[in-house]
């Protein structure tokens, strides 16, 4: 059976506009697909990690303390996820080892250590179980040129390579709560292990089928 990794944006979790049927519907996607692939999926922290980050922060707690409090943020994530997806394991591994050994047919984690975000976390995992996608499930439509949310005149990449933004942002991880499509320790793993790597707008799930189906989608994918 082939391994899909998702990293799915707590942004995406937590958002304002998602209703509860998005959960039903998230359900029965990857219900869909257990026949053909194994499917772990890494959930980030969102707002609740990014709340408690700035708290901590304004607390002067040091960069590892606010990294612990946003991990513990993204494993509330994961334990909610994992009460919706009926298929998933309902105790929370710790690392991606412990996540790799699970039987479920849909595997949820959430973060494991300091020094990255849920991105590096699902990248890792990708290279581990040797799957053939990668999900960025996000909360804008892919890679911009700059951001979205703050310029109206952004425009979407269609593809993009691992190196450009390699170079563009680095490899490094240097502040907890950092809020990046991609994080740098995570584009050192997609680089080094040549992972085939998508980014989409986790809200819309018909794009996350389209491109497990193989077809074309509105995202972006990362040229390995």
């Amino acid at each position: 059976m082939k391994n899909i990794v998702i990293s799915l944006g707590g942004s995406v979790i937590l958002s304002d506009d998602i209703q509860p049927d998005y959960f039903v519907r998230l359900n029965n996607l990857l219900d869909s697909f257990t026949e053909k692939y194994k499917i772990f999926i890494v959930v980030g922290g969102g707002k609740t990690a990014r709340a408690y980050i700035k708290m901590g922060r304004d607390a002067g707690f040091d960069e590892k303390t606010l990294d612990e409090l946003g991990i513990e943020a993204t494993r509330i994530n994961a334990v909610f996820l994992s009460k919706a997806i009926e298929k998933s394991n309902k105790n929370i591994p710790l690392t991606t080892d412990e996540a790799k050994k699970i039987r479920n047919k849909i595997v949820i984690m959430g973060g494991t250590t300091p020094g990255h975000s849920t991105d590096m976390v699902g990248a890792e995992l990708a290279e581990k179980t040797k799957a053939v996608k990668y999900i960025i499930a996000t909360d804008v439509d892919g890679v911009y040129d700059k951001d979205p949310k703050k310029h109206s005149d952004a425009k979407k990449l269609e593809k993009v390579s691992v190196e450009e933004l390699i170079e563009k942002q680095g490899i490094t991880w240097d502040a907890a709560g950092k809020n990046t499509i991609i994080d740098g320790p995570a584009l050192k793993i997609i680089h080094r292990a040549r992972i085939p790597t998508f980014v989409l707008n986790g809200k819309k799930l018909d794009e996350i089928k389209k491109v497990i189906l193989n077809q074309s989608f509105n995202g972006t994918i990362i040229e390995i």
